[in-house]
């Protein structure tokens, strides 16, 4: 029996080692082409159940089926060999019992390759978390607003405003930390709240809407890029990616119905006619 030794990726435990060191950068990523461009630059590759609404359409996160979920995370594994890729386990698929979490935890690891997977819930999901961890399965926590749960929660809305809720929150993120996860997703919580969540767990945190204490941040690419028409309150667009996208459009779309493109530079000339003469300088230097 062989064992690989020089593993490229970062893994789990090296995210869970980072705790309080070196802030964890960490962006979403649903297919080849953004993976190939984020894996220099990020430690782990967020394949979000939010590809539902990015990418599909959907109006939240719960009907995003595990078969979708797979599909999208092969594409990221593929295309990427330095960042831990976490997948997302959709709604419906872990909440039943800590034994159907494991089922549907291990085929996304089979069938995907990535490094990890990650859950909504705190103190109600901590025996699921203790279950996978046991046999060998690296679980990202997520707790605050968790949006797999926007239907009991009455909509997407940040929580922990009230200090009176304070209590249920470190509940929760104890629970996690506590069940063996290796992280945890802070979401929308009142600013205090999750940096003393994060000074009193020994895993790190990764806030979205949280604090700038946290051990690391991550946003959805779309909405850093400016591509996303509405953003939440807790994203810095980093580029207006939608305004340069639309601009491209449109100069496309004039030049096709003035049929100015495709124009010879964009064709293919017919190779048994007689050759045209060479444009000068088009084959020297002189």
């Amino acid at each position: 029996m062989s064992h690989q030794t020089d593993i490229k990726r970062i893994t789990a435990p090296e995210i869970a080692r980072r705790k309080g060191g070196e802030p964890i950068v960490v962006l979403t990523a649903y297919h080849a082409q953004t993976a190939r461009l984020l894996d220099p630059h990020v430690d782990i590759l967020m394949v979000g159940d939010s590809l539902g609404m990015v990418m599909h359409g959907l109006e939240t996160t719960v009907p995003v089926p595990l078969d979708l979920m797979i599909a999208h995370a092969q594409a990221v594994v593929r295309a990427s060999d330095r960042a831990l890729v976490v997948v997302d386990m959709p709604f419906g698929s872990y909440e039943e019992s800590p034994a159907v979490a494991f089922r549907s935890a291990a085929r996304i690891m089979k069938e995907t390759g990535c490094g990890a997977v990650k859950l909504e819930g705190g103190v109600s999901m901590a025996e699921t978390i203790a279950y996978l961890t046991a046999r060998g399965i690296p679980v990202m926590g997520h707790i605050g607003m968790t949006p797999q749960s926007v239907n009991q929660l009455g909509g997407f809305a940040a929580r922990g405003r009230h200090r009176a809720d304070w209590a249920r929150f470190e509940e929760d993120a104890i629970a996690v930390a506590g069940a063996g996860a290796f992280s945890m997703v802070i979401e929308a919580v009142a600013e205090p709240l999750a940096a003393r969540i994060t000074h009193e767990v020994r895993i790190p945190t990764i806030g979205i809407g949280a604090s700038a204490a946290c051990d690391g941040q991550v946003l959805v690419l779309e909405d850093m890029l400016g591509l996303t028409p509405r953003v939440p309150k807790f994203v810095k667009e980093y580029a207006q990616l939608r305004v340069a996208v639309e601009d491209a459009v449109k100069a496309y779309a004039r030049d096709v119905r003035a049929r100015t493109f495709p124009s010879e530079e964009h064709t293919y000339p017919v190779l048994d006619e007689a050759p045209r003469a060479a444009k000068k300088n088009e084959f020297s230097v002189g």
